[in-house]
């Protein structure tokens, strides 16, 4: 993909503004961000990316503006500023050539506002949860997946929803059983193939409380919190629930967001990794324009190299710690922010 400026030809641009200003167009495909192979890549891809998303994406621009900084002046991954994801509710975080092919929507209570991310082309996202998926569980068409999310059709908005139809079909086994538990179990039970059990943490809870199945061949992995439907309590406690349920010795977990292409996966005690285009600092709670040396407690940050089309450099409302090895894992919510995730999706 050739991003240039608004109203300017690529052509127009090589001649006119390329030598001014060579972060006005530059080339960046989705295959060259799934492509990156070290830390190196990451620093100069993002660096490249930043400038063209803060001159082209107009809510970025101002931001960085209203701040006071010169996109021209930042040199290191550690002085990028980083959008609050809240604008994502507000502004139209875009800067695609053409008009989106979707936008995907965060879960919301009454009265909240769900953010709105735009997709320019679904083709990249399926190439992005694809390659996120299988670098940690192989080929998805080997595993039957069995959600426990709503389908596709109630609820097109959620990028969560999207994946999961698509990895469903991939498989050509498993499908979504919200409430069903029955069949759910059943068709489980049936299915020859390695399973995965996908699924919003209470709908799990569930499960496992009223039925205690012990799986076979089956990972577990849940999506997020309790969102209101049950105690919150900690991840710990909640994942030995699960496992003496399913009888399984570990949960996994994905962390993503509609805010994000990409996603991370756990396969058990609540340490997340991510793909080699997504990266996670830590910032202060209290100054957040400052990034804390790795092991940290703080603020998540994300640096999502996949969202080619929005903002590629957010800051969360999550908190957390990060790891030497690019591992990470998620404490909690910050407070006084906003309940959100995958379990409101069923509201």
């Amino acid at each position: 993909m050739r991003f240039c400026r608004a109203g300017v030809s690529s052509a127009q641009a090589n001649v006119r503004e390329v030598r001014k200003n060579p972060y006005l167009c530059i080339v960046i495909t989705i295959d060259d961000i799934l492509g990156i192979d070290g830390d190196g890549a990451f620093e100069r891809t993002a660096l490249e990316l930043f400038r063209f998303q803060a001159e082209r994406c107009a809510p970025y621009r101002e931001y960085i503006g209203l701040l006071g900084i010169d996109a021209q002046d930042i040199d290191r991954l550690d002085k990028i500023p980083f959008l609050p994801i809240e604008l994502f509710k507000t502004h139209e975080i875009y800067c695609g050539d053409k008009a989106p092919e979707t936008v995907f929507t965060s879960s919301s209570t009454t009265g909240m506002t769900p953010s709105r991310h735009p997709m320019a082309r679904l083709s990249a996202y399926e190439k992005t949860f694809t390659a996120a998926f299988e670098r940690f569980y192989g080929d998805p068409s080997q595993y039957g997946i069995y959600a426990l999310l709503p389908s596709y059709l109630q609820r097109k908005g959620s990028s969560l929803v999207y994946m999961a139809d698509r990895l469903i079909a991939r498989g050509n086994s498993g499908g979504f059983y919200l409430d069903d538990y029955e069949k759910l179990l059943g068709d489980m039970a049936a299915d020859p193939k390695p399973k995965i059990l996908l699924g919003v943490s209470y709908a799990l809870w569930d499960l496992a409380e009223k039925y205690s199945p012990k799986l076979h061949d089956t990972i577990v992995m849940e999506t997020g919190g309790m969102k209101g439907y049950r105690e919150e309590i900690p991840k710990k406690e909640f994942h030995k629930i699960l496992c003496d349920g399913f009888g399984v010795e570990r949960i996994h977990s994905e962390y993503g967001m509609a805010e994000l292409t990409s996603q991370a996966y756990s396969d058990g005690n609540g340490i997340f990794r991510a793909p080699e285009w997504l990266h996670i600092l830590t910032r202060d709670i209290n100054d957040p324009f400052d990034i804390l040396p790795t092991g940290s407690r703080g603020g998540i940050n994300i640096i999502d190299l996949a969202n080619l089309h929005s903002c590629a450099f957010i800051q969360t409302q999550d908190a957390g710690q990060t790891f030497a090895d690019g591992s990470f894992r998620i404490d909690g919510r910050i407070d006084r922010s906003e309940i959100r995730g995958c379990n409101l999706l069923v509201q």
